[in-house]
């Protein structure tokens, strides 16, 4: 948690630029628009900034976020804050993953590239899965990733579903096939598919280095700030109106929306904005590692995703619908039975005791809209004169992950500017 920071002084005739929303976006935004030489104002309501990449009260991440090669705009984004160096790639070697059902553990390689060694393969893998997989990135008909790959359902249950409850947080049964191939046409570059986590956490390895930034950049930071209304005049915001004092834009002034798609029609009720969200539960087990660093996949587990650092142990459960509305009680020792096979199997170095260990569940009820088949809410990125949008759900060309929180929050600090 960052205190404030205090306003740049006042330049004539340069206007202040307000971002309302200290999410990855809005942080985005306001470092680019802070670098262009633009003074900057930036808003959180909460006690903290990072949105869904926020790091809790006791310094854990709210969940497991991972990076891949791809994402060149947010690996740009940690090179331009100087956080580039807190990030590793933990698992060179292949990605371990164990599938439950048959207690089978591999070693995957996450490029196809990597598949012509048979012990980096993932289960399943057919010259006709891996066509009907590619099919997905050209463009076709829009339907169920499930629909796309009903004849390969060992293919799609050992390396496609994975993929897309990681990348789009929606069950295969209805996650929209174009929405993946969006994810597929990026992995074809050399190392593209290389994994990235932050050692620390993005607490510490990405968002105090981004207010770090920001406050070298001569930004002010306003935590505890929760925008209540915005004053319009036929197409332009006239006042920003706070819980506790209002804000009257003049006519150099400007105003980035980086909010999540809820709070953004609240404001401004004209916007199109998704209206079905999947959950991601994170459950945080307290135990201490000798590292280094691992990331480990499970198949067929209530476990998806186990990131293991010297500080504890986190596991991701995505589009978990049951999993939001149980308790820890129901959730730990199940994830704990897994986690015990998988680091055993993977000989993972640290003392793992067969009962569980205290752990905090965390729950994203709201974490990523549903991407369903069909039409994707395209909201303007200038929905007022004097105010653009930014947010990972106004990026329609990526779902909704770092990635696009990232690109959206430079788009709209180029709009804002123009």
């Amino acid at each position: 948690m960052t205190a404030a920071f205090p306003d740049a002084p006042v330049r004539p005739g340069v206007g202040v630029t307000h971002v309302v929303g200290a999410g990855l976006a809005g942080l985005a935004a306001a470092h680019a628009l802070a670098l262009q030489g633009r003074l900057v104002t930036l808003h959180e309501s909460t006690p903290g900034a990072g949105g869904r990449a926020r790091a809790l009260p006791d310094g854990t991440d709210n969940g497991t976020h991972a990076l891949i090669g791809a994402n060149r705009a947010a690996l740009g984004f940690l090179d331009a804050i100087g956080a580039r160096q807190f990030w590793l790639e933990p698992e060179p070697g292949g990605l371990p993953v164990l599938d439950v059902a048959d207690h089978s553990a591999r070693l995957v390689s996450l490029s196809p590239f990597g598949w012509w060694q048979a012990a980096r393969r993932p289960a399943g893998v057919t010259a006709g899965a891996v066509l009907a997989m590619a099919g997905m990135a050209l463009r076709g008909e829009d339907r169920t990733v499930a629909e796309a790959m009903q004849r390969h359902p060992a293919f799609l249950r050992g390396f496609v579903d994975p993929l897309v409850i990681a990348a789009l947080n929606t069950p295969t049964a209805e996650a929209s096939s174009l929405r993946l191939g969006q994810v597929l046409r990026r992995l074809g570059a050399p190392g593209a598919t290389r994994l990235l986590v932050a050692r620390r956490g993005l607490g510490p390895d990405l968002v105090e280095p981004a207010l770090a930034a920001l406050e070298l950049a001569g930004a002010a930071y306003r935590p505890g700030h929760r925008l209540r209304e915005i004053a319009r005049d036929g197409r332009r915001a006239t006042a920003l109106v706070f819980q506790d004092h209002e804000t009257a834009l003049g006519p150099d002034d400007r105003v980035v929306l980086a909010l999540p798609p809820w709070e953004a029609q609240r404001l401004l009720p004209e916007l199109p904005v998704p209206e079905a969200h999947a959950p991601i539960v994170n459950l945080h087990f307290a135990i201490t590692s000798p590292g280094p660093v691992r990331f480990l996949g499970l198949v067929g587990a209530l476990c998806q995703w186990v990131l293991i650092r010297p500080g504890g142990l986190a596991v991701t459960v995505s589009a978990g619908d049951a999993e939001a509305d149980q308790e820890v009680g129901a959730l730990a020792p199940r994830a704990w039975a897994e986690i015990l096979e998988a680091v055993r199997a993977f000989g993972v170095a640290g003392d793992w005791p067969e009962a569980p260990p205290p752990c905090r569940v965390v729950k994203e009820r709201r974490a990523t809209p549903r991407h369903r088949v069909g039409q994707v809410p395209r909201p303007p990125r200038m929905p007022l004169a004097n105010l653009a949008l930014a947010g990972d759900w106004t990026w329609p060309d990526l779902p909704a992950t770092i990635e696009a929180a990232i690109l959206s929050g430079a788009a709209a600090a180029r709009a804002i500017s123009g």
